[in-house]
């Protein structure tokens, strides 16, 4: 396990990253509306970052658990699609759950971020699921301090989905950030309280916790990358990057 900390200094430098990542997202969610094609999104998010002279993590990616490479720059994910939507031609209908995951390199430095929300009319149990998962996501955040441990974050991940009567898939969590989008260490979303890695001053994670409504089992589509739940129940999915420090941790990518 590689794991690389940070400066200071280079924590600063990863500031713009994070600050364009939250910016594509706001401006995607301001657009995505019933009736807008994933395909636009993708495209306008693809603008912004030739417009920044950003790069995509995600455009050449091709992880082995994939059918690489993606070939779009951001993951939009419906209803009981909840990791890894390949955007495709589809309209957004009234009370789609939407999944927008998005990261990029901005100067060498890279930012990730996921959001889920409702487009048009919501049901409560989304709203309630979506709640979950940024609760779950603030609660590991503050628990990643200096002098705890990766299984903290986890831990606090898995009670926090528990005490609202959900089970958790353990496959897909956060990760490392730095030069690429996924390093050292596993984030997992479930885990023992006081194992593994010590959180030290100068590391770089992206936190993410997803979770469904009725299941943690999962299943993928013949695009070989959009995830879903194997029985059809919703998915939301909350994601920040984040900087252990000697204080609080600093969040990237906080939107306004």
């Amino acid at each position: 396990m590689a794991i690389e900390l940070r400066t200071p200094a280079q924590i600063d430098e990863m500031r713009p990253a994070g600050r364009f990542v939250a910016e594509v997202l706001t401006t995607l969610m301001e657009h995505a509306d019933v009736g807008v094609n994933l395909l636009d999104l993708d495209a306008l998010a693809h603008r912004m970052i030739t417009e920044r002279g950003a790069e995509s993590c995600y455009i050449d990616y091709a992880p082995s658990f994939g059918r690489g490479p993606f070939g779009k720059v951001v993951c939009t994910s419906v209803n009981d699609a909840v990791l890894h939507g390949l955007p495709h031609d589809y309209r957004l209908r009234d009370g789609d759950l939407l999944t927008l995951d998005f990261a990029v390199s901005v100067d060498g430095w890279v930012s990730d971020s996921a959001v889920s929300f409702v487009v048009g009319t919501p049901r409560d149990e989304d709203l309630k699921l979506i709640d979950v998962s940024r609760e779950a996501l603030d609660a590991a955040i503050a628990v990643a301090r200096p002098g705890n441990r990766i299984g903290d974050i986890g831990a606090t991940i898995g009670d926090v989905g528990r005490s609202h009567g959900l089970t958790i898939n353990t496959q897909f969590g956060g990760h490392g950030v730095g030069r690429t989008m996924h390093g050292d260490p596993h984030i997992p979303n479930d885990s023992r309280p006081g194992r593994g890695l010590k959180l030290e001053p100068g590391l770089v994670i992206a936190i993410e916790p997803w979770f469904l409504h009725s299941t943690d089992e999962i299943m993928m589509d013949p695009d070989g990358w959009t995830i879903r739940s194997a029985d059809g129940s919703r998915g939301a999915h909350s994601e920040h990057t984040i900087a252990i420090t000697e204080d609080d941790p600093v969040i990237f990518t906080l939107r306004d």
